[in-house]
């Protein structure tokens, strides 16, 4: 694990809320302005650019970690600290978890919540106990914040879910708890 970093889950794709990738570019610059390392999925698209991106402008660190297969479709991110080419999915989410302290979920599809639902999962089984944290932009995890409280309403949570994940809706709230 690096000191003060970071693992960022989020989307290869922009979204359609230009506000999504404003909140990326932001959690990045304010990551760098307070010396906590980026680790994420190494690409230069979509969300994953800009929280990249916002890093680097600002001076900080990121280290990226891309399976072999992703390396042409994401677009690897040529301009990174450290770019960690790995065998396969399973791999990347493991070397990414070992790399940071916490992590926070921006707005994605199926690999994101996949990330975020196997960090929960590990956290609950006790493989780890590092802080999750959901950046709900303009609302966009609401659903799933729903289903999450419905999951522990009719009795498939062992605990309440909000002692697993905290729900930000702006970057300098997830940095907040970070540093």
């Amino acid at each position: 694990m690096i000191e003060k970093s970071l693992a960022v889950f989020c989307g290869s794709q922009s979204g359609i809320d230009p506000m999504y990738v404003q909140h990326a570019l932001e959690l990045g610059e304010l990551m760098a302005k307070n010396q906590i390392t980026l680790v994420y999925g190494g690409g230069n698209k979509g969300m994953m650019g800009a929280v990249a991106n916002g890093v680097l402008d600002k001076g900080g660190k990121v280290i990226g970690v891309i399976p072999e297969l992703l390396l042409a479709w994401e677009a690897a991110h040529k301009g990174l600290t450290d770019l960690r080419v790995v065998a396969d999915m399973h791999v990347r989410k493991r070397m990414m978890y070992d790399l940071c302290e916490s992590a926070v979920i921006l707005p994605g599809g199926h690999g994101t919540l996949d990330e975020l639902f196997e960090m929960v999962t590990w956290n609950n089984l006790k493989i780890h106990n590092k802080k999750i944290y959901i950046l709900n932009t303009n609302g966009y995890y609401n659903p799933l914040i729903g289903h999450l409280q419905n999951m522990f309403d009719q009795g498939f949570l062992y605990e309440a879910w909000q002692d697993r994940i905290i729900v930000c809706t702006k970057p300098e709230e997830v940095i907040a708890y970070v540093v």
